[in-house]
Order: structure tokens, then sequence, then C-alpha cells
């Protein structure tokens, strides 16, 4: 298993990070599509909780997600496999957010967890940097928008 953990203060109260990270309808106003996101499609009825079903589809594959952790506005857990097209094999993948509220800011860790099958070793090191540079986007997306929220 590989761990990408990265982190960053931003300007905001803990619970309106939270909602932010959890509104799958509304990520397009904080976080633009690119090559390895192209938004998120809820599965499951009503507000994002625990036990939500989501898709997030992607050139290289599709993410099939389940929410695992729900505590707001302290932790949210991501469990989305993502299935290789062409039947190369599954990343298991887990996204893990914890916020710490401070005085007029909330201190937001993002973990990736990556399980690489033996099928895709050889690209680990491309999956990699592509995971990492795109859990660093999001982290400076959700950092630039929810800064310029007011409290």
């Amino acid at each position: 298993m590989t761990e990408l953990k990265l982190d960053a203060d931003i300007g905001c109260p803990a619970d309106k990070v939270f909602d932010l990270i959890t509104d799958f309808g509304g990520q397009e106003r904080w976080l633009a599509p690119s090559s390895s996101f192209r938004g998120t499609t809820v599965i499951s009825p009503g507000p994002v909780a625990l036990g939500t079903k989501y898709r997030e589809s992607e050139p290289f594959g599709v993410r099939n997600g389940t929410v695992t952790e729900f505590e707001r506005p302290a932790k949210v857990t991501f469990h989305q496999p993502m299935t290789i097209k062409l039947h190369a094999g599954t990343i298991d993948v887990t996204v893990r957010y914890t916020l710490t509220a401070n005085a007029g800011s909330t201190h937001v860790t993002r973990v990736v967890t990556l399980g690489v099958p033996w099928s895709l070793k050889l690209f680990q090191p491309v999956l990699v940097s592509a995971f990492r540079k795109e859990s660093k986007r999001t982290l400076l997306a959700l950092k630039a928008y929810a800064g310029q929220q007011t409290g």
C-alpha cells in the first residue's frame, strides 16, 4: 500500500469545509474537471451520508465508491476502488479527510491510500504521481474556494 498525505490550512470553519467535501452535487463550484476527475455521480438517494454510493469516471477507468466514515465535521472517508479499462486490474483507493478546527480556520489532512495490483506494478510510479498531483490540485482548489467563504 502507498499512502499520500497532504495538509492545508483553510480560512473557513470546519463544518463549512466538511459540507463542501461531501456535497457531490456542488463540487463543480470549487473543483474544476481534470484529466483524472470528471465529476461525481451520486447513486444513492438523499444527502451524502455513511453508506452513500457514488461513481466517478475518467479515461482510464471507473471508481465506484462508498462513504465508509462520516463524522461531521471532523472526518469523512471514501473507499473508491478504481476498475481500470481493458481488464487491467483494480486499484484499491481510499481517500480520508480529517478536519481539525482552529481559531477561525481548519487544518485539513487528506490521505490517499493506494493498493496497486500486481498486473499494474510496472506502472505504479506513474499512477502514484498522477494520484499525488490530483490530490494536491483538489486540496488547493478546496483551500482557494473555502477560504473565500465567510464564517
